[in-house]
């Protein structure tokens, strides 16, 4: 691990951290406090939401030796503020345990794996790139608000891609958070030391939180997360065994769900950045930027109360800068894969189109159904296709 490890791999898992947390941690905290968590609770959601993506991305990165990031669901926050009415915090933790069993039997039985396997290449190529390019073009929106910051950075990047590629990344982080010191953009008065302490929840049992909030929770995650997040690893050449995944992220579901971990699976978007070559030159040493966001969650976790300051510090246009030029060459070999066969070439565009939308749908979110639109252009271009023969028969 120490061998392998370099300054871009833990600039990658600071990165990949940094946006996990920055980009969705404000909707954590409101589904929480829907549920009327207590302040105290709130930080043992924290606590236990990074302890379990922590531990279960560092334990399956080493044991596969690939980078498998495991985050909290995005999706199934907005699920659990949007049903929170009526459904007291005991009954959403019975909920969440259900969602972790469904999980567990998902990957046990390989039912995930087995639909995965039938999704095309270039399907999950473009789905990929269409979720990945939201942030970018979230990151060269920023320069209508700080267009000097937005500016440099990307100046930072093209010269670190030309002289020195592997650390271009770094470079970004580190200049523009200088100069966003320098033009007062860090709250650095906002910043407080506190740890977290770990708060027992008792689940309730009640059908009305199960099938109000487990089973779109459990829904959602797999179609909006999960599906990606698989892509996200295969498209990048890895051959994680997708089964034991989602076995482990419903285990981990069921083991910290009372204590505000509601729910974990293969995460897409930040996983991109530890997937990328700026993570490492060598493909079979990106593991170790996968490691050092297990261990930056980890850090986070623990400090719970703390967590909200330190990500008040950063400007959004900073955050979401660095993330979309982490991921401008993830987008390229995505785009490049999905329009690369001319047979799956139009299924591709609507995939990469339908997700880029951000278009919500039963309270789903656009990669699935970009998904859904790409395979049934395939359904629709080959139903009843016929191969043409050489020879014309008389």
């Amino acid at each position: 691990m120490l061998r392998d490890l370099s300054p871009a791999a833990v600039s990658a898992g600071f990165v990949a951290t940094l946006v996990g947390f920055t980009s969705t941690i404000a909707l954590i905290f409101h589904a929480a406090r829907s549920l009327g968590a207590t302040p105290e609770q709130v930080s043992s959601w924290v606590l236990a939401l990074g302890l379990g993506m922590g531990l279960t991305t560092i334990g399956l990165s080493l044991w596969q030796r690939e980078p498998i990031l495991i985050t909290w669901s995005t999706p199934g926050a907005a699920v659990i503020a949007s049903a929170a009415t009526g459904i007291s915090l005991g009954e959403a933790t019975g909920a969440f345990l259900v969602c972790g069993v469904l999980m567990l039997l998902c990957g046990v039985t390989r039912w995930f794996e087995r639909i995965m396997d039938r999704i095309p290449v270039a399907l999950a190529s473009a789905l990929l790139a269409g979720i990945l390019a939201k942030f970018a073009l979230m990151a060269f929106a920023g320069g209508s608000t700080h267009p000097a910051l937005v500016v440099t950075m990307l100046v930072t990047y093209l010269v670190g891609k030309r002289w020195w590629p592997r650390y271009a990344v770094l470079g970004v982080l580190v200049i523009g958070t200088g100069l966003a010191a320098a033009q007062g953009l860090l709250n650095t008065h906002e910043l407080k030391l506190s740890w977290a302490q770990p708060v027992w929840v008792t689940p309730q049992w009640s059908w009305h939180a199960v099938i109000g909030m487990g089973l779109p929770l459990f829904i959602v995650t797999m179609a909006s997360q999960a599906v990606p997040g698989v892509s996200a690893i295969r498209v990048s050449g890895y051959a994680a065994p997708v089964s034991p995944l989602m076995s482990w992220s419903g285990v981990a579901t069921i083991l910290l769900a009372p204590f505000g971990g509601y729910t974990f699976n293969l995460a897409a978007i930040t996983a991109a950045i530890v997937l990328s070559p700026h993570a490492h030159t060598d493909k079979a040493k990106r593991y170790t930027a996968a490691v050092m966001a297990g261990l930056f969650y980890i850090a986070m976790g623990v400090l719970g109360g703390a967590v909200a300051g330190l990500l008040n510090a950063f400007p959004s246009a900073l955050i979401m800068g660095v993330a979309g030029m982490a991921l401008l060459g993830t987008i390229a070999s995505g785009l490049a894969a999905s329009l690369r066969e001319d047979r799956f070439r139009e299924a591709a565009l609507i995939t990469f189109l339908v997700t880029l939308s951000g278009v919500t749908l039963l309270g789903v979110g656009s990669a699935f159904w970009g998904l859904v639109a790409g395979t049934l252009t395939l359904f629709v271009e080959n139903f009843h296709t016929r191969p043409t023969n050489d020879i014309d028969s008389p």
